[in-house]
């Protein structure tokens, strides 16, 4: 597991991930750092991990780096105690904002959805400009969540969400899934917002190409996972596409890989192809 996750992970140290991301900014590629560890088990894990994001801004200030930094609540123990993840996540927020640095608040399960959107608001109208939010097309809500975020005109990260849920609340089979993805990415250019298109579905890379033909390259960006689909990145740079590379780094490698292979086959099969290219090249 180790050895097939490599190419998906910066490394486990602060400095690997400075490596990383120096190398893709070379290469004319935004990043965006996280820092592993979803899911803490106590204040003091959720602690450890906000001063882990305070250096992690630090380096990338220092080096002034192209990223920004993404967060996922639950490492800041939003299932432990509200207030100490509210607490946590806003002294984040101010030191990015300190260096001119955006945070992402990553989406996770459908449980957490109410207390991240919730929490999400309370910055931005406190006048934090550097928070962005992510939003799930495989969830029935998006839609109506974006509805209640309009007001915000809110920068967001559109992705289709791996997590498996329930019928009720989520919608099944790839198709559905991609025909809300579109549905929603034009919801957020008619409201004028930012969007950082995640995918590395080429069905839907191809029907956001056509839609931001004729915008701004500021208005918009591309995004995928570090090692998967590396050439079509580097396709897209260089026809003046912005894209920015999710760069996790961390010693728990092991969780987030294996949420990610068990929780979407797709992305399992991406990772397979591109493992069998590097030991074989030229196979397809």
């Amino acid at each position: 597991m180790q050895r097939l996750s490599a190419p998906y992970i910066a490394g486990p140290t602060l400095d690997d991930a400075r490596h990383t991301v120096a190398r893709l900014n070379a290469d004319g590629k935004l990043a965006t750092v996280d820092v592993l560890g979803e899911e803490v088990h106590g204040a003091a894990e959720a602690e450890a991990v906000a001063s882990a994001y305070h250096a992690a801004l630090d380096a990338i200030a220092e080096d002034r780096l192209d990223a920004n930094v993404s967060v996922k609540l639950t490492a800041l123990g939003l299932e432990i105690d509200l207030d100490l993840c509210r607490s946590l996540l806003a002294t984040v927020v101010a030191d990015a904002a300190a260096r001119r640095i955006f945070v992402r608040i990553d989406m996770e399960h459908s449980a957490c959805v109410d207390d991240t959107l919730r929490l999400f608001r309370e910055l931005r109208e406190a006048g934090r400009e550097n928070v962005g939010i992510v939003l799930q097309s495989r969830l029935r809500r998006t839609l109506a969540d974006l509805a209640d975020l309009a007001d915000l005109r809110p920068n967001v990260r559109l992705c289709k969400g791996i997590y498996v849920e329930p019928q009720a609340i989520a919608f099944q089979g790839d198709g559905i899934v991609r025909t809300s993805f579109v549905n929603i990415l034009d919801a957020l250019f008619e409201l004028g917002c930012h969007v950082g298109v995640a995918t590395h579905d080429e069905w839907l890379i191809e029907r956001t190409l056509q839609r931001v033909a004729d915008m701004s390259p500021e208005a918009y960006e591309l995004q995928m996972l570090l090692g998967v689909r590396e050439s079509r990145a580097t396709d897209l740079v260089s026809q003046g596409h912005r894209l920015r590379v999710y760069a996790p780094y961390g010693d728990r490698w092991y969780e987030y890989s294996l949420r990610r292979l068990q929780e979407n086959p797709a992305l399992a099969t991406m990772i397979a192809k591109a493992t069998v290219l590097r030991v074989f090249p030229g196979r397809s």
